[in-house]
């Protein structure tokens, strides 16, 4: 049997008196599509800040192709493959599209002194504009961040967090602020990116009909524990992932 690209084994988090995540056991293989859903406060973003390297667990560990990476700080772990965006485009509004694609590449380049004065590089601007490119969105370069529709700023983010060519990309509600006529081409874009080499992906996501359309699994939090973990089909069937997280009204008959 391989060695999954990430495993999660036994993790906790707690703040206070209050448990964050409650014994979280996960595994995920090389080249999935995990989407995982829950209600607000279910631990979900907490998991993925502990993988990514932003916060430490209180108990449990976490591997990454069969190393234990537990704790390591989060620049350390992007340099060995995680990438990770968040909630809220880490951006800046007042500069091009391709100027903020062309800084996230500029930190791959060596030596990584007087970053900004690179900014005239030709050879920079194109492996800006080829990475943006890669996510559909090289219409917008020299568009201000500011002017461009959310869900373009969603990939140009995604866009320079995977900058490095990561094997693993966590994501953090990809289509959060997006409009629902936006939703689908944003999930569809990064489908088809991250699926091009087989990248492991890993997303939070509310939007259940993109779960169910993009995910080739699906694991649910709830209280910060996991309730179920499978096909799409099979964890939106469960009784209680229809009740607790879906909230859609169970029969009698499908809760027997």
């Amino acid at each position: 049997m391989s060695t999954p690209i990430l495993e999660c084994h036994e993790i906790a988090k707690s703040f206070g008196g209050f448990a964050a995540a409650n014994a979280i056991d996960m595994r995920v293989d090389e080249g999935e599509f995990v989407g995982i859903i829950g209600s607000n406060g279910a631990g979900k973003t907490t998991l993925l800040n502990i993988v990514s390297g932003h916060l430490k667990p209180t108990t449990g560990r976490v591997m990454f192709r069969g190393e234990d990476v537990t704790g390591v700080p989060a620049r350390v772990l992007a340099r060995k493959g995680i990438a990770r965006s968040f909630q809220v485009p880490q951006l800046f509004a007042t500069s091009t599209a391709r100027e903020n694609m062309m800084l996230a590449t500029s930190l791959l380049a060596e030596p990584r002194r007087a970053i900004v004065s690179r900014f005239d590089d030709h050879h920079l601007a194109e492996a800006a504009d080829e990475a943006l490119d890669h996510y559909g969105i090289a219409e917008h370069g020299d568009s201000l961040v500011s002017e461009l529709p959310q869900g373009v700023r969603k990939l140009l983010d995604i866009a320079m967090a995977t900058s490095a060519d990561p094997s693993l990309v966590l994501l953090d509600e990809p289509t959060s602020g997006v409009s629902s006529d936006e939703k689908n081409d944003v999930m569809q874009r990064l489908a088809d990116r991250f699926g091009e080499d087989r990248t492991t992906v890993v997303f939070i996501e509310h939007d259940m009909e993109i779960v169910r359309r993009y995910a080739t699994r699906v694991v649910a939090l709830t209280d910060g524990a996991v309730i179920a973990d499978g096909p799409p089909d099979v964890v939106f069937a469960d009784a209680t992932v229809s009740k607790v997280i879906v909230g859609e009204p169970v029969s009698a008959a499908e809760s027997a």
